[in-house]
């Protein structure tokens, strides 16, 4: 091989080298961004890809658990009993869930489409504990919700007095599980709202999920984007009921915003809060990154309600909005008032769990725990896609003394729960190991990464090497040819030290030549220079250090 093809050898792997680190920096920096887009338009939801049937009918078992507390001893609730409520909760009564999307319209003018959600739901007795034909005593809250309607005017404390008395209306209401469920049941005063105020009232008949089975009028409509044209944004919530703000809570609290819990973006981090649009509270609530677990071998963020979901601004600023009427409940219960008929009505985690102790301690039977009461979502953190879901919300109705109203006159002030319920979803094996492949080529692309920024180091720094590894191998003739250069900055004898100067002896012979003694010192390998420690160490001529003297041969120095 000539000189100059070695050269251009030399040279091109020279080049091949900075090419491999810049494309490993350029990978290092955008892989995920590439990787997402490339995703993007595969899995952007759209009639003929490939999540539209499982995001459409979900191709996973639902179920649909709901605990009920029966009130025990409503005769002692009255001011002075010196008794608390007592509740026993009931359940769970557990129900398979069939969800489908139904009107469906898509709009390619910003990436959307609309959609209502139909759910029917079928009772699992062998997973239930307990039967729909069970006896529950629950709070009349259609009842005082009339009584504090009517508070204000002379007549309304008067008329609903009397109806009070002629319907034999009492605090509490006693039904079968199945009517506190999805059947519902008719209360007199629903009639009596239906002729005098029908815009108040929507419903004919009273459940907690009535008429949620079966029907696709019960969370609305929901516009979200497709992600088509950012898959960022697939899955998030832009308009519900055609309303972009709520009005229900002033400011960002009336924002329409969040996942219905399908999609989430992509690319999350522990840093990161994710938000879950619940219809029925009119409000997006945060879920913070709590913990990394693991779901069928993958690795999952899990984000999960924590005092954030329930704060009315006590810790966290930005939830000062959801004081309603300028009261400020404190921590853990949401005023869902303005989004249910200015109904006294709160949400809560169950069993108040991280809410304010005071719920707890003014009733009996509850016991909040983190296992049984912790609302969540784990997601894989590259795609976004739920791995494993659960935990609900908790219905609260909040008693309060009304003045004028016979049977309302002396009751304390108290948040009475009503009913909470979960769903719980957990990804098969089968499904996991597909979605396993995104963190998988995530992982492969740092993998090249990796390579093509190691290769690039050794390309370009072989040839730099292997010359200085010749170099230092090469013959001591060479490499002092080579350091030639390096003496021309010389060394000033003056400024050596005392002990280097020691070593030398300059005279002048007689032929004007200078002659250099040079003291010959003897070592040891086990203890380095050593002193003559006899009496004639002092002399030049010892054994140990001698001195060449002017009949030594000479040593000249031109």
């Amino acid at each position: 091989m000539t000189s100059h093809l070695r050269y251009c050898v030399r040279l091109g792997i020279i080049v091949l080298g900075i090419c491999s680190i810049a494309g490993g920096i350029y990978l290092f920096r955008h892989w995920i961004e590439m990787f997402t887009r490339m995703r993007g338009k595969e899995m952007a939801l759209s009639p003929t890809s490939r999540s539209f049937e499982g995001w459409k009918i979900s191709p996973l078992p639902l179920y649909f658990d709901v605990y009920i507390f029966n009130w025990t001893n409503p005769e002692d609730f009255y001011v002075g009993s010196g008794k608390k409520p007592h509740f026993q909760q009931l359940g769970p009564y557990r129900f398979r869930e069939k969800p489908d999307k139904v009107n469906i319209a898509w709009h390619n003018q910003n990436a959307s489409v609309s959609f209502r959600k139909k759910s029917v739901f079928y009772f699992d007795a062998d997973g239930s504990k307990g039967s729909l034909t069970d006896v529950v005593t629950q709070v009349n809250s259609v009842a005082h919700s009339a009584a504090r309607r009517a508070a204000d005017s002379w007549l309304g404390r008067v008329s609903v007095n009397m109806a009070i008395r002629m319907y034999d209306q009492r605090i509490t209401i006693t039904r079968s599980a199945d009517e506190w469920l999805f059947k519902g049941f008719e209360h007199p005063f629903i009639s009596l709202g239906k002729i005098i105020r029908p815009d108040d009232v929507p419903y004919t008949r009273i459940g907690f999920q009535y008429p949620r089975n079966g029907s696709s009028e019960f969370d609305g409509d929901i516009n979200m984007f497709t992600g088509a044209d950012d898959i960022s944004k697939m899955g998030q919530i832009y308009t519900w009921n055609n309303l972009t703000h709520t009005g229900a809570f002033p400011g960002v609290c009336g924002q329409v915003r969040g996942s219905m819990g399908e999609f989430f973006p992509p690319n999350l981090s522990t840093n990161d809060s994710v938000y879950m649009y619940m219809p029925k509270m009119c409000r997006a609530v945060p879920l913070d990154y709590t913990e990394t677990v693991t779901v069928h071998g993958i690795t999952a963020y899990k984000y999960s309600g924590t005092e954030h979901a329930v704060d009315n601004g006590t810790l966290y600023t930005d939830t000062s909005c959801y004081c309603v009427g300028g009261k400020c409940r404190p921590i853990g219960v949401i005023d869902i008032g303005p989004c249910s008929f200015n109904a006294s009505v709160f949400m809560s985690f169950p069993h108040f769990y991280k809410g304010d102790p005071s719920y707890v301690e003014a009733v009996e039977g509850l016991k909040p725990e983190k296992e049984k009461h912790e609302f969540f979502m784990t997601l894989e953190p590259n795609a976004g896609v739920p791995m494993d879901v659960g935990g609900g919300f908790q219905a609260n109705y909040y008693m309060e003394p009304v003045k004028g109203i016979d049977i309302y006159d002396k009751v304390p002030s108290v948040m009475l729960p009503m009913m909470w319920c979960e769903e719980r979803v957990r990804v098969t094996e089968e499904i996991a190991a597909d979605i396993a492949l995104v963190p998988l080529i995530v992982l492969l692309g740092q993998i090249v990464t990796g390579i093509l920024l190691a290769g690039g180091l050794i390309c370009t720094c072989w040839y730099p090497t292997r010359q200085v590894t010749q170099f230092c191998h090469s013959d001591p003739k060479a490499k002092a040819n080579a350091l030639r250069p390096l003496t021309t900055f010389g060394v000033n004898p003056a400024a050596a030290t005392l002990p280097v100067s020691q070593l030398f002896r300059h005279n002048t012979n007689a032929g004007g030549n200078e002659r250099v003694g040079v003291r010959l010192l003897d070592y040891r390998r086990d203890s380095g220079l050593q002193e003559q420690q006899d009496s004639s160490s002092g002399s030049e001529n010892s054994p140990r250090e001698r001195l060449i003297n002017e009949t030594s041969p000479d040593v000249i120095v031109r």
